[in-house]
């Protein structure tokens, strides 16, 4: 699905997920209140809240009620394999037939990206 038509509680899902990913949530730390999470992202608290809610369901994170939300132990792997398992058969696909079609070649890609990271 293109970013651009997804739903916002989805692309806040996505944001939260990346930042779990990435440790910038840990595992056993709480997420910013539902508040403070649309006031930084211009969003809607309704909206956020439907967000934290999918988490919720998921089990990726659990309410202490009157204190807030923190994310669960192992939370950070199980995105982490859902996001690979969604890329690899929803995304992978797509940008594949397009590097065939463009004629990319893997020295185009990984070639550029190691002079630019050095």
């Amino acid at each position: 699905m293109p970013q651009a038509s997804r739903p916002v509680y989805l692309k806040l899902r996505d944001l939260i997920a990346a930042a779990i990913i990435e440790g910038r949530y840990r595992e056993g730390e709480m997420l910013p209140s539902v508040r403070t999470f649309a006031a930084e992202q211009g969003a809607n608290p309704l909206t956020v809240a439907k967000a934290y809610s999918q988490f919720q369901a998921d089990g990726l994170v659990e309410v202490q009620r009157g204190v807030g939300m923190f994310v669960v132990s192992g939370a950070a792997e199980r995105l982490r394999r859902a996001e690979r398992e969604s890329f690899i058969a929803q995304e992978w696909p797509e940008l594949r037939a397009r590097i065939e079609r463009l004629g990319i070649v893997a020295e185009d890609l990984f070639g550029k990206a190691r002079i630019s990271a050095e």
